[in-house]
């Protein structure tokens, strides 16, 4: 607002006449009782108006104002200010304020330091891993890996304790214990609180045209380097003696997720992480139906209210306790139980999938913020990098929604209406990671298996990889189990190219961990361009950088 820089300098001047004030008293002589209180109070006052002023000119005017007031439209801010009826926050207040602004940051560095010696320990043990199997010292290493690493829920791992799976498990587990509570009671609110029936209308239109955008973009540049990659003749791999390491594949039709969308039974949809869709329509209908009814429905929107608030203390105390340790556990883990020997055969997958998951990641979204929201896509990226960072190590955009919301609502400045019909849908039908890699996967496990690929081809792959990653489960290596559907609806299903499909399920792990961070990155990205096209965007928050210094009790 066009007077936040005077309202700042006018706070700066009181706290200078506070000072002097108290000055004049301190000169008096501090051996009169009086004399001191009134120079303690005095200092306090212009302690608090200075940080106040600091506060205001980093984050702007609503940064400090009481609760009610930060809801008012600019213009109504700006009347109560030259009506000299502006209050601002207590000093205690922006105290809080700031140390929570810090305390984002200091999440970010704590998960940066937890990737950083996860890849130096995990390579670590790939070496021990492959120095023991080349020794003939193979039972040392099984005994490392039941003690560390071993999926105990395996068959025949009975006796394995499994330390690093047991924490990645019950943390991922946390997460996900709150899904459907968290995604059903945020939608419905945010349907109470939309007052506009065309408003909601523009906003539903406006998050499917820039899921379609992104992914049409991402499709377009895996057809053209999965097409280039082909055509150099390097999708050609071994894919002998290697063995699945996924879950059961899955053959249904991909345009059953429309049908699905509309549960049969409502308790059936909140029994299960996997119908998402289902307890979004459900908790659409809900908060639509609170909305017109007003003031006659009460007790029921509180309760939501309620429950979010608990969800909401219970995310905040695992992501920001636990977040860092299980970022280090999980990928630990994986770069463990991975050995050079199934990392080889397919190298050019990886590294041709990798390459074009990273562009579209740093770039890729970069330019939609830049060219749809007309904002600094620097200040995204920065901001946005954590949550990548969880949604690589977890593997699941469902247990990355928790942090994906706080990140996007406090630190991007998007209103939590937006982000809280945004995100849950991103969640399950915009997965342009998953499609950039199903659509590669599949030019690779065609080509590997004697199928000539033509352009005409790689369209339909595409198409058929959109509706099929709309209808992947955020869960990890769903999208994997998914490229199934494409393959089959492609007629890729000869001996070869189920070899090379049960390669792709091997190895495919730290893609799908990749691919998560795609989802997670593409649904921020979508909810700042709707914000900012409905004035629902706080552009001060954004651009801040969410670093101070903060005056210390």
């Amino acid at each position: 607002m066009k007077f936040e820089k005077e309202f700042a300098q006018l706070l700066f001047r009181n706290a200078v006449i506070f000072i002097d004030s108290a000055i004049g008293y301190i000169n008096k002589g501090l051996d009169s009782y009086v004399n001191m209180l009134q120079a303690i109070v005095n200092l306090q006052f212009a302690m608090e108006l200075a940080l106040k002023s600091s506060v205001v000119s980093y984050c702007g005017i609503r940064t400090v104002l009481v609760s009610k007031q930060s809801n008012l439209s600019d213009s109504e801010i700006e009347d109560l200010y030259s009506a000299n009826k502006l209050k601002v926050r207590e000093f205690d207040d922006i105290k809080n304020f700031t140390k929570g602004k810090n305390k984002s940051t200091e999440l970010a560095v704590r998960m940066g330091i937890s990737l950083v010696l996860a890849l130096i320990i995990g390579s670590a043990f790939i070496l021990l891993r492959e120095t023991l199997i080349a020794n003939d010292k193979t039972s040392i290493w099984n005994a490392i890996n039941n003690i560390l690493f071993q999926d105990i829920s395996q068959k025949g791992a009975t006796n394995a304790i499994g330390i690093f799976y047991i924490i990645g498990q019950l943390f991922v587990n946390s997460l996900q214990l709150v899904i459907v509570p968290m995604v059903f009671t945020s939608i419905a609110l945010a349907m109470c609180k939309i007052s506009d029936t065309k408003k909601l209308g523009r906003i539903s239109y406006k998050t499917i045209l820039g899921f379609l955008s992104t992914s049409v973009f991402a499709l377009a540049l895996a057809g053209v380097i999965g097409f280039i990659i082909k055509n150099l003749g390097l999708f050609t791999a071994n894919v002998e003696n290697v063995t699945a390491q996924a879950g059961v594949v899955s053959s249904r039709n991909p345009l059953l997720i429309i049908v699905k969308a509309i549960p049969n039974n409502i308790t059936a949809a909140f029994s299960t992480n996997g119908s998402i869709l289902a307890v979004v329509f459900v908790a659409v209908v809900l908060g639509l139906c609170i909305n017109a009814l007003g003031e006659k429905i009460r007790v029921l929107k509180t309760l939501l209210e309620e429950v979010n608030s608990i969800i909401t203390v219970f995310l905040s105390f695992i992501i920001t306790k636990f977040g860092p340790v299980a970022i280090f556990v999980l990928i630990t883990r994986t770069f463990a139980i991975y050995g050079v020997d199934n990392l080889k055969p397919a190298l050019v997958y990886v590294v041709t999938t990798v390459f074009t998951l990273l562009l579209f990641l740093v770039l890729g979204y970069a330019a939609f913020i830049a060219i749809g929201a007309r904002l600094n896509p620097i200040k995204f990226v920065k901001k946005i990098g954590k949550v990548a960072l969880f949604g690589f190590s977890t593997s699941s955009s469902a247990a990355t929604l928790p942090l994906n919301t706080k990140t996007t609502t406090e630190e991007l400045g998007v209103s939590e209406d937006i982000a809280s019909f945004i995100l849950p849908l991103g969640m399950t039908i915009n997965m342009n990671g998953t499609a950039i890699m199903q659509v590669i996967a599949a030019i690779f496990i065609a080509t590997s298996a004697g199928y000539d690929v033509t352009i005409g081809n790689i369209i339909v792959i595409g198409l058929l990889a959109l509706i099929a990653s709309i209808g992947t489960p955020a869960a990890p290596g769903a999208g994997a189990i998914i490229l199934f559907t494409v393959l089959t609806g492609m007629g890729y299903n000869n001996d070869a190219a189920i070899l090379a499909y049960s390669l792709i399920l091997a190895i495919n792990r730290p893609i799908e961990m990749l691919v998560t961070s795609l989802n997670v990155v593409g649904d921020a990205a979508t909810s700042v361009v709707v914000a900012k096209s409905e004035g629902m965007l706080d552009e001060e928050v954004y651009n801040s950088e969410n670093i101070m210094q903060v005056i210390e009790n």
